[in-house]
């Protein structure tokens, strides 16, 4: 295995997951990301895979390449994840299909294969990103919501599964940060969310 850490990052495209790949680069890391779209970042050590997290085959194809070509894996972050904002009334099933497949099963497939790479290196760590949504049980986040509990109990179990591995796993769920998945939530939403808050203010993606 190369002698720098190698992590892989789900949804590198924008926001979280692109400061988080800047952030390991910046830090000596092989960073390999993924997202649907082509991205824009290039620098030494970052490679990146076009793909949707919840196609099975793609994503043992990007497993197969990062052992042959970078000899194995640290650390997994799964940080790709899609919202839907409405009322459960309003809540088509094809919203309901696909943010459950992005954010769970995405999730699920991504941990299942990384784990198999994962337990061959020291201190190997999964990272689940979660939300502040499940906690405080937001109106108009049903789904979104529903999803993110879905990976908070899946990261749970697998914490007790491939802990004998020498993995651990953990979820964080973070408070609003400045993105575009709130972009499109009303700002007196965004206002009262943050009002609750122990430091009332938003996240900011740099990390």
């Amino acid at each position: 295995m190369t002698e720098r850490p190698v992590i892989l990052i789900t949804g590198t495209r924008k926001g979280i997951g692109r400061h988080l790949a800047l952030h390991y680069l910046d830090r000596g890391a092989h960073v390999v990301g993924c997202s649907r779209q082509p991205a824009d970042l290039e620098a030494d050590g970052y490679w990146h895979h076009c793909l949707d997290v919840c196609d099975e085959a793609a994503v043992r194809r990007v497993l197969s390449a990062v052992r042959e070509r970078l000899g194995g894996l640290h650390a997994l972050i799964n940080n790709a994840g899609v919202a839907a904002m409405n009322h459960a009334l309003l809540t088509p099933m094809e919203t309901v299909r696909r943010v459950l497949e992005t954010n769970v099963a995405g999730t699920f497939l991504f941990c299942r294969e990384a784990a198999k790479l994962l337990r061959s290196a020291p201190h190997a760590r999964i990272v689940n990103v979660t939300t502040i949504a499940v906690p405080l049980r937001l109106e108009g986040e049903a789904i979104y919501a529903a999803s993110k509990a879905a990976v908070e109990m899946l990261t749970r179990v697998l914490a007790r599964e491939v802990a004998p591995l020498g993995i651990t796993c953990n979820a964080v769920g973070p408070t609003p940060i400045e993105t575009d998945l709130i972009r499109g939530v009303p700002r007196e939403k965004i206002d009262r969310l943050v009002a609750t808050q122990a430091i009332p203010r938003l996240g900011q993606p740099a990390v």
